[in-house]
């Protein structure tokens, strides 16, 4: 990267900012500091020590672009402020944390160590994959600061790389920006934020999708708009007639949520009824009350705002949520009702007060101006979870988990004392068991729920009352891993599995060897390892773990042995003969599904990494593809243009790896190609002659339908890689009556 001077539209744009910012945050600073910066800065561009990123952005004007947003949006002020403009040239190495610490005090240091740990992660590795992942967040969890500070980042990054054409790095910026910034706003309460991330990240992956949505709310906001104020005019009237001072305004749904919508229903935009919801703010007296008392009037008037509008719109029960009585762990609150509105339609409407609306944009930072206001510790047992988790289990089981955890609904449940507990949900007692204590849990038989004795699966439902049951007999599941929702009680369980089957195991192999003494048999490691194999397990502990259960029969074991000592048959785990009408074709027995030795590179130049081909796609040799770590941990190869791509990429990008051919060998792939024509006599006999007539391809099938003249089919084929495939496709397209031939 070259070093850069300011232009002269960056340097005005730097000072706006600049004494913008100090305005907004001068009360919070001390009587040094905006000396002190101003001479950090001044010395970084007069010697030219910092450089443009990677889109060719100027690093103190990004900088100041971020630091604003943070004070704007999140409502951080100095130290953040700080870190964030003296940044650039701490991770250039122009400035040491401990200069800043000495000048600026520990807790902007602290800030920049935790960015300073996220910048190294990513000089590692670009692409954040699970074990970044992991550190990622342990890096957060150390200063809640960090994770604004990455958020507003991240969202002002994906605003300023609107016009670059480094479009690989604003692709992978975007995913990034959809599978972890987004989420980790979402629980954070910046909502705001979250669906900028979000409808940025599509405008930039989805082009077509997202303009099409913009497009059509553009053409329907004129009678959405007259449906608004047709709806609001008279809640507006009864309202004001309670005298209750307030505001209402009408809120668009995101178009990632629309298009979110669209896929989930798969209906096209005008399938989707509830485009917008009603907002209803209702603004502060102003007399000075305690917290408390504070809590109760805002209640009240939110209730009494509810009782209104259902008065005058018909509710619908099902779709009520009341985040007042119990506001979600970020703090979160308002009642959501859906009414029916003129014309029959479905409304949203959301009722709450100036602070918690300040609370639902702002999220958490909201709550440093409302002390006492539930959900910083909240915000601390969240952090902490993060940290056990990541901690107790693989990355990529992490990711998921974490994911998960931040989209789904609460339910909030009592213990028999009435002490209150917050679940996902889907939560079961086995969940309830472990929050209370890893024993309690081991030893989970069932429940009492309200009374009523439940078995362990039992699902928890918000205000249910719950008393866990045990025994000194009851051990923990395997099974029990399917049960739990909670990533506390998946760790927990995980452990728990973990310390038996150590004990099993070692019981297990010491019955074994007893029984090879008993019969006089040595037992050779080498050769028990190659049977373990051969009995088709992966992992020695689950063979002796079959053993501990009685699964696999020990003398069975000795058998196997002792013909694979003399060499007399192959262990394959059946060596009785069959009759050919119980045969069965494994596909992924056929060549075409095994690589025999063309050569893959995987990721940074790893060759001889096992994959299989995904059979969503076909993919053959030569074609642009494309690797994807699986949950058990295997690779699947896919191409580039398959299907599936898009959604894989979205939803999963920390999993996907770099592959491409390297070695041709002799391999051959399977794929299958969609003929459509018309239904001549020998038309199929013109197609299979052509593929016989080559040697070197192989028709493993063909599926032919004929309807109105016209017939379609399916030719699955065994083929060496994409250029003798494109020579085939020139030939059958060539056959007089084909209309198309496509691979699929």
């Amino acid at each position: 990267m070259k070093t850069f001077a300011f232009t002269t539209e960056e340097r005005e744009q730097a000072l706006t900012l600049y004494h913008s910012i100090y305005e907004q945050i001068e009360n919070s600073l001390e009587d040094t500091d905006m000396a002190r910066l101003r001479q950090h800065l001044m010395n970084a561009i007069e010697r030219h020590q910092l450089t443009r990123n990677i889109f060719g952005l100027n690093p103190i004007l990004l900088g100041l672009q971020t630091a604003q947003l943070v004070v704007e949006e999140i409502g951080l002020r100095r130290d953040a402020v700080i870190a964030i403009l003296l940044r650039p040239s701490v991770e250039e190495g122009y400035l040491t944390v401990d200069d800043v610490q000495s000048d600026f005090g520990e807790s902007v240091a602290r800030i920049l160590r935790g960015l300073g740990r996220i910048q190294q992660l990513y000089k590692k590795n670009p692409v954040i994959e699970s074990e970044n992942f992991r550190n990622l967040l342990l890096s957060f969890a150390e200063d809640m600061r960090v994770i604004l500070i990455m958020i507003a980042d991240r969202v002002n990054l994906m605003r300023q790389i609107r016009d670059t054409e480094q479009t690989e790095a604003k692709h992978q910026v975007s995913e990034e920006a959809a599978y972890l910034y987004a989420p980790l706003a979402h629980k954070l309460g910046l909502y705001k934020l979250k669906s900028e991330l979000e409808d940025l990240s599509l405008k930039y992956m989805e082009h077509d999708a997202y303009y099409h949505i913009k497009d059509k709310l553009s053409e329907t906001k004129k009678s959405r708009d007259a449906y608004i104020e047709q709806f609001i005019k008279p809640i507006e009237e009864r309202l004001k007639e309670s005298g209750l001072k307030f505001h209402i305004k009408g809120r668009t749904k995101s178009i990632h949520s629309i298009w979110q919508k669209m896929k989930k229903q798969r209906c096209p935009f005008e399938g989707v009824y509830d485009l917008f919801a009603i907002r209803v703010i209702l603004e502060e007296s102003g007399e000075k009350v305690d917290e408390r008392e504070l809590h109760h009037r805002e209640a009240v008037q939110c209730w009494q705002t509810f009782a209104i509008i259902t008065s005058m719109y018909q509710p619908n029960p099902k779709r009520l949520r009341d985040w007042i009585s119990v506001p979600k762990s970020n703090g979160y609150e308002s009642l959501h009702i859906t009414v029916l509105g003129p014309d029959k339609k479905w409304v949203e409407v959301q009722i709450r007060t100036e602070r918690m609306d300040e609370v639902a944009e702002r999220g958490v930072a909201a709550h440093w101006r409302y002390k006492g206001v539930k959900g910083d510790a909240g915000m601390d047992e969240w952090l902490t979870n993060i940290r056990t988790m990541l901690e107790t289990s693989d990355g990529l089981d992490a990711m998921d988990q974490f994911k998960m955890d931040l989209y789904e609904d609460e339910v909030f449940v009592f213990t028999p004392k009435g002490d209150l507990f917050k679940f996902p949900k889907g939560a079961t007692v086995l969940d309830f068991a472990y929050h209370i204590h890893s024993k309690i849990g081991n030893q989970c038989t069932g429940g009492r729920i309200n009374g009523r004795v439940v078995t362990l699966r039992q699902q928890l439902q918000s205000g249910d009352q719950v008393e866990i049951l045990t025994a000194a007999n009851q051990k923990p599941k395997q099974d029990w891993l399917n049960i739990v929702k909670t990533s506390r009680a998946k760790s927990k369980i995980r452990l728990a599995l973990k310390e038996t089957q150590v004990k099993e195991g070692l019981f297990a192999k010491e019955t074994l060897e007893r029984k090879f003494k008993n019969r006089k048999m040595e037992m050779d490691d080498s050769l028990m390892q190659t049977l373990i194999r051969k009995l088709g397990f992966k992992e020695v502990s689950d063979f002796y773990r079959q053993i501990a259960s009685g699964e696999l029969d020990a003398g069975y074991v000795l058998d196997r042995y002792a013909e694979l000592q003399q060499g007399d048959q192959p262990i394959t785990g059946n060596n009785v003969a069959e009759s050919a009408s119980h045969f069965v074709l494994d596909e992924s027995r056929l060549p075409g599904n095994v690589v025999q030795d063309d050569v893959l590179v995987i990721d940074r130049n790893l060759k001889g990494i096992d994959y299989q081909l995904a059979r969503c796609c076909q993919p053959i040799y030569g074609d642009a593809v494309f690797g994807f770590v699986t949950i058990s941990g295997g690779i699947k190869i896919h191409r580039m243009d398959c299907p599936n791509a898009p959604e894989l990429r979205k939803r999963f990008g920390y999993r996907i790896v770099k592959a491409k051919w390297s070695g041709k060998g002799a391999s051959q792939y399977a794929i299958t190609l969609r003929v459509v024509g018309n239904d001549d006599i020998g038309i199929v006999n013109n197609l299979t002659s052509i593929i016989s007539k080559d040697e070197k391809l192989i028709l493993r099938s063909i599926n032919i339908d004929s309807h109105d003249g016209l017939f379609s089919g399916n030719l699955s084929i065994m083929i060496d890689d994409n250029t003798r495939l494109e020579g085939l496709l020139r030939k059958l397209r060539t056959v007089k009556g084909v209309k198309q031939v496509e691979r699929i």
